[in-house]
């Protein structure tokens, strides 16, 4: 015969748990525990408890009890659970997780749940595996063989650590209208029809789009944002030559910045973005007049994290250009209308990777430097 416990809360135990479902940012077990200690407390009977949470009558007795017997805590948390012994014994797992991240067999690009299982069957006594057992397994170890990802891994050397606080250094710096700082960048756009009309949303159906596109060809976009003012540019063109670069250096200093003195440039390594590019575009007086109020300060190569803009172009992409878009008319009015409600509500990036922070995280990957020599002697 079941005994009957009777759940008493003091204040502060129940002012405890309606913060925690409040929040809402529990197990949803723990919350039901929570739930019904709550009910239980109010003099709500077993049954309706069960009921009204959705568990069995068995979970609300459990509870009940464990809160009488120990206390609230013992009450929320999970009651071991008796359970078959491990299908992988220690060296047996060891062995799966060396298997999983060595070579795959040859003529497999990499190894699967099915191929994993066969291995570790013919190196061990079992008969059979699970691809459940080994999902778990690996999942453990946090190991995902038949996934990989595509990083660019730089060398940090003298050159990477100068570039990276130079750059950093600038951004640090307060704002200054004879010396702007200036991020640029380029981004590719495909431009996509539709091949089929779209079918609208309504209530119930989401927007359907067919699957079947057109090529309408790429253009290129070039971006400018101020980093340390909410303003940003973007310029649609054909191409990105030297030329288009050098225009987009022209249009930096005699319309976005006619009043600066020498306006710092932020951007990557590409081979066009050169002084000589401008010497290419224009006649020398006018190249060398524009190089008067320039200064290039390039981001070390495979750190394209550091140039600022790279987020703003994850922005436009995110807010503005992730549908299809056919034309380039139709892309620069889009576009347009994107950069115009982006300025006007002073929305701006804040950047906070520091000098000093570098140094303290990436301390080991700086380059050891060598003894210090002895200063000469004057004599």
């Amino acid at each position: 015969m079941n005994i009957c416990y009777r759940v008493e809360l003091s204040e502060a135990e129940r002012a405890n748990l309606q913060a925690m479902l409040s929040g809402g940012k529990q197990a949803a077990r723990t919350l039901k525990r929570a739930q019904i200690l709550l009910a239980a407390d109010a003099g709500v009977p077993d049954e309706t408890i069960a009921q009204s949470i959705a568990v069995g009558g068995a979970t609300v007795y459990r509870t009940k009890r464990r809160f009488v017997e120990g206390n609230l805590e013992r009450a929320l948390s999970e009651e071991p659970r008796p359970g078959a012994a491990r299908k992988l014994s220690g060296p047996e797992e060891a062995l799966l997780v060396a298997t999983a991240c060595a070579k795959p067999p040859a003529g497999r690009a990499r190894w699967t749940l099915e191929l994993l299982a066969g291995e570790i069957v013919r190196l061990t006594q079992h008969e059979s595996l699970s691809r459940e057992t080994l999902r778990r397994r690996l999942c453990e170890n946090a190991l995902k063989p038949w996934r990989q990802k595509m990083w660019c891994v730089p060398k940090i050397d003298g050159e990477y650590v100068a570039r990276m606080e130079d750059v950093l250094d600038l951004y640090a710096e307060p704002s200054d209208p004879q010396h702007p700082v200036v991020c640029f960048d380029e981004s590719p756009v495909q431009l996509i029809g539709e091949t089929r009309q779209p079918l609208p949303a309504t209530p119930g159906q989401i927007e359907r789009v067919d699957y079947e596109y057109r090529r309408c060809g790429t253009v290129n976009l070039f971006v400018v944002l101020d980093a340390h003012r909410p303003w940003r540019r973007v310029k649609v063109s054909e191409q990105r030559t030297a030329c288009d670069f050098a225009r987009c250096m022209r249009e930096l200093v005699d319309v976005d910045f006619p009043q600066a003195e020498r306006i710092r440039v932020v951007m990557d390594n590409l081979s066009t973005h050169t002084p000589g590019s401008l010497y290419q575009a224009f006649p020398p007086d006018e190249a060398h007049r524009l190089l008067q109020h320039l200064e290039f300060h390039y981001t070390p190569k495979h750190a394209s994290w550091l140039n600022m803009v790279e987020i703003e172009i994850g922005v436009l992409k995110g807010q503005c250009l992730d549908r299809r878009i056919d034309t380039r008319e139709e892309l620069e009015r889009e576009i347009a209308a994107w950069e115009r409600e982006r300025n006007a509500a002073g929305a701006r990036i804040t950047w906070m990777f520091t000098t000093e922070k570098a140094r303290a995280k990436m301390g080991r990957a700086y380059p050891k430097p060598g003894p210090l020599e002895p200063l000469a002697k004057r004599s």
